[in-house]
């Protein structure tokens, strides 16, 4: 029988990463941790970056506090050369508390959400939910404060109807209204902070905006987050809240090959790709006669399009790119700035727009193109579609292969079948954005979008080896390529 050991190290501390990161808010932050531990330095977009960036210099500033971007400038960095980059993104489909949340029904208090993204619903049912997110507080002196909120107990929970009471469902499947169905319950009236019935709701016809936070929501959630927080309820001013599903994400499998967690999409490839860019600055070396920047950037939004301040189709990396391609670096003067230099370093740069991909499904192995079937555990997937639902070309698929040769990382081919829809990500809104040579990867995995995926817990190393690579050897390989 094969030796039962233990999980890689990598998928380890990536347990790590995403059992504090139930929110795009949390996973920024976590972000920020690692990032702050490697001595990297924040700086603010709102700022004048002349003579504050330097070479060899590692930075981060966020957006919305719920994206964030890092870099590193290489040694050998001159304004017009091009950036070594890496984009994934802090969001996943999940349910979110709305703004007007009050709902009571035959005794039982209960909490209005909204279905953010495109999620498996009825993987919610049934599981022990809480809420984590944003909360604006209102503080002593007046100041206007943005703080994480999370709620490490199950306190939600959407119960399913018993068979007894609907036949139906073994014969039809599993069916339910996303508005009546999906509505978690928090409570009963008669446990209730005040147990007295809640108040009802103003009709639409008048404005629910006018109507004070303490009854746009239960007492008992606003006591829940106050409690947290450790502030008054009255204090709290407003809130973007996030359920999730409290049971910790863990290592599954006869021989600990799995990963059983929430969020993978998209939170595996934010992990490995912040991980990748710190460990390749370990060598000070090798940003030391980097030519180019290294460059991590973490969206939010994707699940929705991304079309926001603070998702990959803002102007989020095109101002970054341009910023710093027009900055004057160390004791420079600004004499010496170029006017082309932008425009010189986008054909010089690359991005590896890593989002995760299918794995083959035992069960459903007919989804799947015949010649197209990834499997965990056998490398990182490169996704190509003929539609340009994905960014890959030849060209840049033979640069990652290249760097996957050294590094000995295996490479997997991914394409949906022609009678099968295909997603999307953020990379051919990028690459056609700023013209930007773009590759599409992804771990496998499966379950995408369920309240609770699966994927191998030896493809965390592969793709963190890869990006690793990718940064430190871009320059390199792209220097032997020829296009235009």
């Amino acid at each position: 029988m094969t030796e039962i050991l233990p999980a890689p190290v990598e998928a380890k501390d990536f347990l790590d990463f995403v059992n504090q990161a139930q929110s795009p808010f949390h996973a920024t932050e976590q972000a920020v941790i690692r990032l702050r531990k490697a001595g990297f330095e924040e700086i603010k977009e709102k700022d004048n970056w002349d003579h504050v960036l330097k070479r060899n210099g590692k930075y981060f500033f966020t957006r919305n506090k719920s994206a964030v971007i890092a870099f590193a400038v290489g040694g050998k960095y001159q304004p017009g050369n091009g950036f070594s980059a890496i984009g994934a993104h802090t969001d996943s489909p999940c349910l979110k508390v709305k703004p007007v949340s009050k709902k009571e029904k035959l005794g039982y208090l209960q909490v209005g959400v909204q279905l953010y993204g495109g999620g498996l619903w009825h993987t919610w049912f049934d599981r022990d939910l809480s809420v984590a997110g944003r909360v604006v507080v209102e503080t002593e002196d007046g100041k206007l404060e943005n703080r994480l909120a999370r709620i490490d107990r199950p306190i939600l929970r959407i119960p399913t109807l018993a068979i007894h009471l609907d036949r139906s469902t073994s014969t039809d499947g599993f069916k339910f209204n996303n508005e009546t169905h999906l509505t978690p319950m928090i409570s009963t009236v008669t446990k209730s902070l005040t147990g007295e019935p809640a108040k009802p709701l103003k009709p639409d016809t008048e404005l629910n905006g006018d109507i004070p936070l303490y009854e746009k929501h239960h007492p008992v959630l606003l006591h829940l987050l106050a409690q947290e927080l450790n502030v008054d309820k009255e204090k709290i001013l407003d809130f973007e809240l996030c359920l999730y599903d409290t049971q910790p994400s863990a290592i599954g499998g006869a021989y600990n090959e799995f990963i059983f967690s929430g969020r993978l999409d998209n939170l595996m490839m934010s992990y490995c790709s912040v991980e990748a860019l710190i460990r390749s600055l370990n060598n000070s070396e090798s940003l030391a006669n980097d030519p180019n920047i290294r460059l991590v950037s973490l969206f939010d939004n994707e699940e929705v399009g991304s079309n926001t301040a603070h998702g990959a189709d803002s102007n989020m990396l095109p101002s970054t790119f341009e910023r710093l391609s027009n900055a004057v670096y160390d004791n420079e003067t600004a004499a010496n700035r170029s006017t082309t230099a932008y425009l010189q370093a986008l054909p010089k740069s690359y991005l590896i727009s890593a989002d995760m991909a299918h794995a083959v499904h035992p069960n459903y192995s007919e989804k799947h193109d015949d010649g197209h079937r990834p499997h965990m555990h056998k490398g990182v997937v490169v996704k190509i579609n003929a539609n340009q639902r994905y960014a890959t070309t030849a060209p840049t698929t033979v640069v990652l292969r290249e760097v996957a040769k050294k590094y000995k990382v295996p490479l997997q081919e991914f394409v949906v079948r022609n009678d099968s829809p295909c997603g999307s990500t953020i990379g051919p809104m990028l690459s056609a954005k700023l013209g930007l040579r773009t590759v599409d990867v992804g771990n496998p995995q499966l379950s995408m979008h369920s309240c609770r995926e699966v994927c191998g817990t030896e493809d965390v190393a592969l793709a963190i080896k890869l990006f690793e690579g990718f940064f430190e050897e871009f320059p390199a390989v792209d220097a032997r390529l020829t296009v235009d």
